[in-house]
């Protein structure tokens, strides 16, 4: 039998093979700069939740177990303003790219209805949207479609890859617009933890929703926040008969997080401390870079908040790798989140302090390479 699938995108991090071959034959090794994927340790006390809990049989809850959502809760309204929540308003995911992945098709959209995507944007959000077989419209704010009428709107703050941060006003915007339109606006706020230049605001925000999260569904992961990606630790809080007719869904398909994972993630929601422990790591390797990318004759835009630096020379970005890894350092070009950032790279700050430093001094030697 033939496989028949939605045709999609090319995956990205496969057009940039030839570069990753010239990075790799740097001889002081390659600096990977083009994936987030975080190096640190995970928290021992996730690693000993996660032990302590090994030991079971049974299948997990696709809800979470009690505790794990009260810890949802506590962490939404205590960090994020949000207001009161019922159980019935939260949901753990196998990590938030299978829930963005996934979410068009488990909440109905049909084909040829519209999905609204961030202008620059993670690919997935696209992906996700064409297995439902929707229209997939880019926009900046919600002039851009306002004559649309959306099912699915995704909003992305901290952007990745841009780390552009939305306000409060640019949040009450795209909440009033989804509304107005009937649309369910799905706001992946996975890079909150890491403001810089700017704070992170959330649509769970009772300043902005009226106290009501009707509507709106607030996207979290605990893999940059807590260095879990290897868990696949994530969750959703909304809508209550959004998140209902998730969780129904879900117990069809199987699509539960693993009884040790949501031990994890209890014991990791309920400490900040190792959240800012990380975060001065990243602010560290984020001035280490920025300084050394500035000295190289590159520009900074965006990047107020997550773990990249959006950065361009003024060319094509595909230029722009190319010459980077002519000096042992991946990056990610721009066009690989929409054709408007094509004359960016993004930057990753998820590399060791060790890499991170080899990366700034090769920029800052061959400045010094040309002044000599």
């Amino acid at each position: 039998m033939q496989f028949r699938a939605p045709r999609l995108p090319d995956f990205p991090w496969d057009t940039i093979a030839d570069d990753i071959t010239v990075a790799k034959s740097h001889p002081g090794g390659a600096c990977d700069l083009s994936v987030g994927t975080p190096v640190d340790p995970t928290p021992l006390i996730g690693q000993e939740a996660l032990i302590a809990s090994a030991d079971a049989p049974g299948y997990p809850a696709v809800w979470g177990t009690p505790a794990l959502r009260r810890a949802i809760i506590d962490y939404a309204q205590n960090r994020w303003g949000a207001p009161t929540l019922a159980d019935e308003q939260v949901l753990p995911v196998i990590g938030a790219k299978e829930l963005v992945g996934w979410l068009p098709i488990l909440s109905g959209v049909r084909p040829g209805e519209t999905v609204v995507i961030p202008d620059i944007a993670y690919p997935t959000y696209e992906v996700g949207a064409l297995m439902a077989g929707a229209r997939v419209i880019r926009a900046s704010s919600p002039d851009d479609v306002a004559g649309e009428s959306p099912v699915l709107v995704w909003t992305n703050s901290p952007s990745n890859p841009t780390g552009a941060v939305l306000s409060l006003g640019q949040t009450r915007a795209w909440i009033d617009y989804a509304r107005a339109k009937g649309a369910l606006l799905a706001a992946d706020e996975c890079y909150s933890e890491f403001g810089w230049t700017a704070e992170p605001v959330s649509v769970m925000d009772a300043r902005l929703n009226g106290g009501s999260l009707a509507g709106l569904l607030a996207v979290h992961s605990l893999s940059k926040r807590s260095n879990l990606a290897g868990y696949r630790a994530g969750f959703v809080v909304g809508d209550q008969a959004v998140v209902s007719g998730l969780l129904g869904l879900r117990k069809h398909l199987g699509m539960m997080v693993s009884a040790t994972v949501q031990e994890a993630m209890r014991v990791l929601l309920g400490d900040q401390g190792h959240v800012d422990q990380q975060r001065a790591r990243y602010a560290a390797r984020r001035e280490v870079l920025s300084n050394a990318l500035i000295s190289a004759g590159f520009s900074i835009d965006c990047s107020q908040a997550g773990l990249y630096l959006w950065a361009t020379r003024g060319e094509d970005g595909r230029a722009t790798a190319h010459w980077l890894a002519s000096l042992g350092i991946i990056v990610a070009p721009g066009d690989f989140y929409g054709p408007t950032g094509a004359d960016h790279v993004r930057i990753a700050l998820t590399a060791t302090d060790e890499r991170i430093a080899a990366a700034a001094q090769r920029l800052v030697s061959h400045v010094d390479g040309l002044a000599d």
